[in-house]
C-alpha cells in the first residue's frame, strides 16, 4: 500500500499574533451606540437610551479590564465583548424589522408621517451599525478572537485573507489581520451581498456572512427603495 504523501505546510496565519490595541473596536462600538440613540423611538425596543446604555456599560467594562493593547498577557473576559456585540446585533435586527413593518404598514415613525428623508437617515443608520456589529463580530469569532490569536495554540482561520496566499505582499514579517481589516471585510459583504476579496472557511462564518448579507439587502432594496419612491 502505498503511504499518504505528507506535506510540511506551515500557513502564513500559523503564526501568534503579536496582539492590536482596544480603541479601534472601541470607537466603532461608540459610532454604532451613537446611530442608534438617534433612531426614533418607533424603531426601536423601549426608550431609544435603555440598550446603548447597557452596551455603553458593557463597553466600559471591556476598557477597565484591558485599557489599551490586547494580547497574550491581557485577561480574557470573552463573554462581556460577546454580549456586547450580541445586544448590539439584536437590536439593530429589531430597528431594521420595525422600519420595515412601519413602511408596509404605512404608519408613523415618531408620531409624525412617513416622509422619505427620515427614512433614508433611519436606513443609512442601521445599515452603517449592522457594518460594525458584523465587523466586531468577524474580528471576535476568527481563530477564537483578538487574544487567542495571539497564543500558539489558537483555533484555525474563519477567514481567508488575500495576504495568506500571498506572504510576498507583506514582507516585513508574517501578516496579522487587524480589526480594520474585520471591518472592511463587513463592509464589502454589505455593499456587495457576497465575499470580495476575503472568503469564509468555516461554517459559523458562511452563517453570519450569509446573515448580514440578507439583512443588507433588505435595508438597501426595501427601505431605500420605498423611500426615494416617497421622496416630495
Amino acid at each position: 500500500m502505498t503511504e499518504p504523501v505528507k506535506i510540511d505546510y506551515d500557513p502564513l496565519w500559523g503564526a501568534p499574533s503579536p496582539g492590536e490595541s482596544r480603541w479601534p473596536p472601541a470607537l466603532a462600538v461608540v459610532a454604532a451606540l451613537a446611530l442608534q440613540v438617534r433612531l426614533p423611538e418607533k424603531l426601536t425596543m423601549g426608550k431609544t437610551w435603555i440598550l446603548p446604555t447597557l452596551e455603553l456599560a458593557a463597553l466600559i467594562a471591556l476598557i477597565v479590564v484591558n485599557p489599551s493593547h490586547l494580547d497574550h498577557r491581557s485577561r480574557d473576559v470573552r463573554p462581556i465583548s460577546l454580549a456586547l456585540i450580541s445586544i448590539l446585533s439584536a437590536t439593530n435586527g429589531v430597528s431594521l424589522l420595525l422600519l420595515i413593518h412601519n413602511l408596509l404598514k404605512g404608519s408613523k415613525v415618531a408620531g409624525q408621517a412617513v416622509s422619505g428623508r427620515p427614512l433614508i437617515y433611519s436606513a443609512i443608520a442601521i445599515w452603517a451599525t449592522g457594518v460594525i456589529a458584523f465587523g466586531l463580530w468577524y474580528w471576535e469569532i476568527d481563530r477564537g478572537g483578538p487574544i487567542k490569536r495571539c497564543s500558539p495554540d489558537h483555533d484555525a482561520p474563519d477567514f481567508l485573507f488575500p495576504q495568506m496566499e500571498n506572504p510576498g505582499v507583506h514582507p516585513h514579517g508574517p501578516w496579522h489581520p487587524r480589526f480594520i481589516d474585520y471591518l472592511y471585510l463587513s463592509m464589502t459583504n454589505s455593499s456587495a451581498f457576497s465575499p470580495t476579496d476575503t472568503l469564509p472557511l468555516t461554517t459559523r462564518a458562511k452563517v453570519l456572512m450569509a446573515i448580514q448579507s440578507l439583512a443588507s439587502l433588505a435595508t438597501i432594496a426595501v427601505v431605500g427603495a420605498r423611500a426615494v419612491n416617497i421622496l416630495n
